[in-house]
């Protein structure tokens, strides 16, 4: 029987290898049917979601524990034979110490790669103070060393509401010094913006997030990104289906968004 640290290794080894050229995208999956479903539509990496998942439990998706994530991180890691990125927000911890450990936990959950964001969840001051931000990058990539588990390091200015491209790429910069394997600035999506952001990091690999139709993989691919990852909009895709079907059922009592679903028997088929 092979081994969860052999499979680790292994996934890890390609997950790594996907960074080393070219584009591609590693859309995000809530739970495990829609992971394996994204596996089979032929995806080579996926990665998980926080919102997502936090609203399959019922939950906003600051509201979710540090067990949960890590028991969804090791539930999805097993139920694909691709490399799953973890999504572990701002690691469960503010000092870096915390962070190390949280991460190092993470790890060994079977995941390929693992997020951390600089992000406080303080509106009054979104973002961590940068040394501070660098520390815990810093710590975060300490304890994955030996792993082979990628670490991406992101700064989360352009959603918080602080867009400072100058000082996005600054934080950038001090997290690719400081260890961080894949650089992440969610929320740019200009041109110029995507270029700075992948000459400044070079020849480090760069994510960019697309929550929207504002570009496609070969425009992205073109500009030198490396990655690319969806967020929670697949799963606001579906929250959107089953939304209009619901309110038209409850406000008319009529069933025509129904007939956009697919078949019982294709769905059925996903899972043979």
């Amino acid at each position: 029987m092979t081994s969860v640290t052999a499979v680790s290794t292994r996934v890890r080894e390609l997950y790594r290898e996907l960074h080393r050229t070219g584009c591609f995208v590693q859309p995000n999956p809530w739970d495990v049917g829609t992971a394996r479903y994204l596996a089979r539509a032929g995806f080579r990496a996926l990665a998980t979601t926080s919102a997502g998942f936090a609203w399959s439990q019922g939950r906003r998706d600051d509201a979710v524990t540090l067990d949960d994530a890590l028991e969804h991180f090791a539930a999805m890691a097993a139920s694909v034979e691709v490399p799953v990125n973890a999504d572990f927000q701002g690691a469960f911890a503010v000092d870096p110490q915390g962070v190390a450990t949280n991460v190092r936990r993470a790890a060994g959950t079977g995941v390929a790669g693992i997020s951390v964001e600089d992000s406080t969840g303080n509106a009054a001051a979104p973002l961590h103070e940068f040394s501070l931000a660098v520390e815990r990058v810093r710590a975060a990539c300490e304890a994955v060393a030996g792993t082979g588990a990628v670490l991406t390091a992101r700064s989360e200015g352009f959603i918080v509401g602080r867009p400072d491209l100058d000082e996005t790429i600054r934080r950038l910069r001090a997290f690719a010094d400081a260890g961080a394997d894949c650089l992440y600035a969610p929320g740019i999506r200009e041109r110029d913006q995507i270029v700075a952001v992948v000459r400044a990091v070079a020849p480090k690999p760069v994510n960019v997030l697309v929550g929207t139709s504002f570009t496609t993989v070969a425009a992205l691919a073109e500009l030198g990104v490396r990655r690319i990852s969806v967020g929670g909009a697949l799963a606001r895709v579906a929250w959107g289906a089953l939304m209009k079907a619901a309110t038209e059922i409850a406000e008319t009592g009529t069933f025509e968004a129904l007939a956009a679903a697919p078949a019982y028997a294709e769905v059925e088929r996903l899972f043979e």
